[in-house]
């Protein structure tokens, strides 16, 4: 069940200065949110996405694996997440799979993660 926060609740009238209640995001664009950061908060995973974000092209995954010290099965799954959550594009070449970060799904992931604190990104 997913976890819920209610922005419902009115703080003690003695307390604080008033405050600004963020716009709420919609299902879809706060499980996507929520899949992407899921997706990052991995360490493994995380460079991953770095190693594949840095080449100027996409990058084949015997070119992936050798790069970490966990099996080829397991960097499967982390690309699949990572698929999942609309970070990166699998091109199949023969019998080899070829990874390439998707813009799109950046773009997406950008805007989104500045819905949640478009105050504290304008400020850093």
């Amino acid at each position: 069940m997913p976890y819920s926060v209610t922005m419902n609740a009115k703080p003690p009238t003695d307390c604080c200065s008033t405050q600004i209640i963020p716009v709420p995001l919609s299902g879809d664009a706060e499980a996507q949110l929520v899949a992407a950061l899921k997706a990052l908060a991995d360490p493994t995973r995380l460079q991953i996405f770095r190693c594949i974000s840095a080449q100027p092209e996409s990058i084949c995954v015997c070119e992936i694996v050798p790069r970490f010290q966990v099996s080829q099965p397991t960097i499967s799954h982390h690309l699949k997440v990572l698929r999942e959550a609309g970070l990166i594009t699998v091109e199949r070449r023969g019998v080899w799979a070829y990874y390439a970060v998707d813009a799109a799904g950046v773009a997406a992931f950008r805007s989104l993660f500045g819905a949640v604190s478009p105050v504290m990104l304008e400020v850093a």
